[in-house]
């Protein structure tokens, strides 16, 4: 099977080929317990006060769970994984080197999140680390360089050739960060990315409002996909079809060492299930995460997304740590 890349990722993640080998087809029982388990993620999806959507894959039986799987959502920082894979692509064909290093000047530093903004100009590190930290602290600094290496528009080329007809890289992050100031005060599309960074985000009274309006704003978004073409992305990482066997090896590695566990990993990597994944951020308005889970009688994709949240980001958070667990109980 494709999706164990090698032995070492395979024992690394816990994939089991004997668990599933046995499965010809999908028994009436099993179609029921399916049916079951769509009624119950679609509640818990129903129960948030935000737009919500998932798809979800049970890769060696083909199980699929869809809840509005084919609306546009507001990707937020989930658009940064076909960003690595533009990066690993443009290291395999030599046009980019992921040794080279690359020096943090002023002018790259982004708000949001991510640890480089902490640091002293003159930082120096490699590609490689910049496309780590863009996914495991989901770094908005590494993240204007990364797309700067590689190109925007040469990674919805991309997106396009793999067929991929509502998944867009729409903007920077500093673009983004930009507009947020735009809606104060339109003076401000004159304001240096320099200049953005040190000012932060605006805390006026109305700046909450405008935040919300400006995340559900589609012409806005730092990226646009749909929860079943997310998680057909990283199904074809899983199976090295954008990248050889050691680069996709090493993409999922990467997703695998994200640093936040508040969603999907928040409950399953408890019990001893590995979750590669990318989460995307806008709290409390909108909080995203799509992931491979690894374990026994697996693996599963999921690929969830809450745009336009006004109840408690706690149980939000909550809902997609219990939508996992519930997928893995269910196809274990």
């Amino acid at each position: 099977m494709k999706w164990q890349l090698n032995a070492t990722l395979s024992a690394l993640l816990l994939v089991s080929i004997a668990s599933c080998s046995g499965e010809a087809g999908v028994s009436s029982e099993q179609e029921t317990l399916s049916d079951s388990l769509q009624s119950r993620i679609a509640a818990r999806l129903d129960g948030l006060d935000a737009i919500s959507s998932i798809y979800a894959k049970h890769i060696p039986t083909g199980r699929e769970i869809a809840v509005r799987a084919d609306l546009p959502m507001n990707t937020l920082s989930v658009i940064k994984i076909p960003v690595m894979i533009q990066a690993f692509q443009d290291n395999a064909s030599g046009r980019l080197d992921l040794g080279e290093r690359y020096t943090v000047g002023p002018n790259d530093m982004r708000r949001g999140s991510g640890l480089i903004q902490t640091f002293e100009h003159g930082l120096n590190p490699t590609l490689r680390s910049l496309v780590t930290q863009m996914i495991i602290t989901s770094d908005n600094t590494a993240t204007d360089m990364v797309i700067k290496a590689v190109g925007l528009d040469r990674v919805n080329a991309l997106l396009q050739e793999e067929g991929f007809s509502q998944t867009r890289l729409k903007a920077t992050t500093g673009d983004l960060f930009r507009e947020v100031w735009v809606l104060d005060d339109p003076e401000n599309a004159r304001m240096s990315d320099r200049e953005v960074f040190e000012a932060g985000f605006p805390d006026d009274d109305a700046a909450a409002t405008r935040s919300f309006t400006f995340e559900g704003d589609s012409t806005s978004w730092l990226g646009r996909t749909t929860a079943r073409e997310m998680a057909s992305l990283l199904e074809q990482i899983l199976n090295a079809e954008l990248a050889d066997e050691e680069a996709s090896a090493e993409m999922i590695s990467i997703l695998t060492r994200q640093f936040y566990t508040s969603r999907l990993p928040q409950r399953v990597r408890l019990q001893g299930v590995s979750v590669a994944h990318k989460t995307g951020d806008w709290p409390p308005i909108a909080g995203n995460d799509v992931g491979i889970l690894f374990y026994e009688g697996g693996p599963s994709i999921v690929s969830v997304f809450t745009n336009q949240n006004t109840g408690d980001f706690f149980d939000l958070e909550a809902t997609l740590g219990l939508i996992a667990e519930d997928i893995v109980e269910a196809w274990r």
